[in-house]
């Protein structure tokens, strides 16, 4: 993972993965917001390609770990003298994280198609937790030492995976919460643009300005003045991300509200709008009426 491509091909699965979890997520609120129930995956449609999702999860999780383990080592993946390579532990690593990802993909599947495996919808969320966990365990204890610009990007990144175990964990808890889905799928997108974005700065064309990266690849920046501007690039990059799939989700919820919109869709956003304007008249917000009375006490 630690190349071009080595960023840009899970963050590929994860962008294709979280962009559909938005999308189905925000239809099938507006379809039946009062029957909404979380879901760890969605199906594409009701035919062959109902599990397409579960496929991909897994299919591309299992490509993926095949180039760790197998093309990035060259099969070279233990030492002369026995034992793991240290050359290649970081590949060993990354397949291990992929490995978890592979699992939640077929242990879904087994439990769709057969009898064998009945796991609850929270049973998956947890199952998916914990595979972001082994991600975030991976990330955060990594025998590659990841240090100035390198360390922030990755740093970012461990924050972003943080969030997905706990909407997954928070999907468990609350399998009628429509913001716990939406906020699931939301970051997992963010978490595939984040990848791209990381490709393309530490080992693309996006290199900030008084960075370089010396023989060995590491990104290394002149001074503290352009660490540091590099790092404030980084955050104004995750800025841009959140406000990207901000509007991807405010335009997903649009479309969706205008080909499913359920009539108890039209009813709720009104008496959400009814409740506001009440509490409007009452004193406009908590405790104006506790001011009002202060008020006129004095």
């Amino acid at each position: 993972m630690g190349s071009f491509k080595g960023h840009v091909l899970p963050g590929t699965l994860f962008l294709v993965v979280g962009a559909w979890h938005v999308w189905a997520a925000v239809a099938r609120f507006a379809a039946d917001p009062l029957g909404f129930r979380f879901r760890v995956w969605n199906p594409v449609g009701g035919g062959a390609l109902r599990h397409l999702e579960l496929y991909v999860i897994a299919g591309g999780a299992f490509l993926d770990m095949c180039i760790e383990v197998l093309y990035s080592t060259h099969l070279h993946f233990l030492a002369p003298g026995g034992g793991v390579n240290p050359a290649h532990l970081n590949d060993l690593e990354h397949g291990g994280m992929l490995l978890m990802f592979f699992l939640f993909g077929a242990l879904a599947l087994i439990s769709q198609n057969t009898r064998y495996l009945p796991l609850t919808e929270g049973a998956l969320c947890l199952v998916g937790a914990t595979a972001f966990t082994a991600e975030f365990l991976l990330f955060y204890f990594h025998s590659t030492t990841h240090q100035g610009l390198e360390g922030y990007y990755h740093y970012l990144l461990v924050v972003l995976i943080g969030l997905c175990i706990a909407s997954s964990v928070l999907g468990a808890l609350l399998p009628e919460s429509f913001p716990a889905d939406l906020a699931s799928g939301l970051l997992i997108t963010l978490q595939g643009l984040w990848f791209y974005q990381t490709a393309f700065t530490l080992y693309g064309s996006m290199l900030p300005e008084g960075c370089h990266r010396d023989a060995d690849g590491h990104v290394k920046c002149h001074g503290h003045a352009a660490g540091e501007r590099g790092e404030q690039l980084a955050n104004f990059q995750l800025f841009a991300y959140v406000f990207l799939v901000f509007v991807y989700a405010l335009g997903c919820y649009a479309v969706a509200a205008a080909r499913y919109g359920h009539p108890d869709l039209r009813t709720m956003h009104a008496t959400e709008m009814e409740r506001r304007e009440n509490g409007a008249d009452r004193g406009g917000f908590v405790g104006s009426s506790a001011l009002s009375r202060e008020q006129g006490v004095i």
